[in-house]
């Protein structure tokens, strides 16, 4: 998962002392690191799990730390005043955001390598960006045009293995059709977010959707793959359990707390840029942990994708 478009109260950026908006940088390269990673992660339990019971593990245990942190933060005080329209979103973000995200998140890791996954849905926010400058009115540019062109461009150069023609025939794979819709679900939990989340305190956000996904996937689990195929992980490997781990605390509760407190700091925009590095460390690690082979399509495909990705973030701001 990424950061959603909520966040809290932000300060002045000239106000920090140097020192810590240096340490929030790192935090937020950290928190690039960690979603990248979260790619070959998912890759492994992908091919070690069944997909249900894997992700209900993982926001099983994500959600625990993040109530945890919510008490630690202050406790349920922000959910207290939420209006209807609001957990109503927070209802609706957990079916799309975390049910179908996950959903669509493991299956297709099932069926593509991790570093070409990580690329293909850097079409994320061209798509937002589209569905928002129609149905909620935001601005466009001829910058921002340019990055989703580019952007768009290297996803495609990356489904189609380098040749975008062979889209047109129809040739792609089950596992590019399951990641957009990876990308689709993602889509409609920003928009859902920015529609009726507005004003809601990000943690809580994160810990509702999250609880409210892993009790989807649960019952999911329970009735598709049945009780013994969810019990399954607690015979899985240590490589096994390391990668759930990593997913649950590190890519889902440790990035998002380095985000929220980049955002507080540097402001939405300076932080959300560090997100154009995600794809970047995906293929990284993939390639260093999983040996996954780097060819010209991903190569060309991923300058062209992050490039797209850093011109339309340089643009919003």
């Amino acid at each position: 998962m990424k950061a959603l478009t909520t966040s809290p109260v932000t300060v002045d950026a000239a106000a920090a002392p140097q020192q810590q908006r240096w340490l929030i940088h790192l935090k937020l390269l950290g928190m690039a690191v960690l979603w990248g990673a979260s790619w070959p992660c998912g890759r492994v339990l992908a091919q070690s799990l069944p997909p249900l019971s894997a992700a209900a593990w993982r926001f099983g245990i994500a959600s625990l730390f993040l109530v945890l942190w919510l008490h630690h933060a202050g406790g349920l005080k922000p959910l207290r005043a939420l209006t209807r329209r609001q957990w109503l979103g927070l209802v609706a973000s957990g079916v799309v955001g975390v049910y179908a995200y996950a959903l669509f998140f493991m299956l297709g890791l099932a069926h593509v390598p991790a570093s070409r996954a990580a690329l293909v849905v850097t079409t994320n926010p061209v798509i937002t960006t589209l569905i928002a400058a129609w149905w909620l009115g935001e601005r466009l540019n001829w910058k921002i045009a340019l990055g989703m062109a580019f952007a768009t461009a290297g996803a495609l150069t990356v489904m189609s293995h380098g040749d975008p023609l062979t889209l047109l025939s129809g040739v792609v794979g089950m596992g590019e059709l399951l990641l957009l819709g990876c990308v689709l679900a993602w889509v409609g939990y920003t928009l859902i977010a920015r529609w009726l989340l507005g004003g809601v305190d990000p943690l809580a956000t994160t810990t509702v959707t999250a609880a409210i996904g892993m009790m989807l996937l649960l019952v999911s689990a329970l009735l598709v793959e049945g009780p013994g195929a969810f019990l399954s992980p607690l015979e899985a490997s240590t490589t096994v359990w390391a990668a759930l781990g990593f997913l649950a605390v590190a890519s889902t509760v440790v990035a998002y707390a380095w985000y929220f407190e980049g955002v507080a700091v540097l402001g939405a925009g300076a932080a959300s840029g560090y997100i154009s590095l995600v794809p970047v460390f995906g293929v990284l690690s993939a390639t260093l942990w999983l040996n996954e082979p780097l060819d010209h399509a991903i190569v060309v495909g991923g300058l062209l994708a992050v490039g797209g990705m850093v011109i339309m973030n340089a643009a919003r701001r």
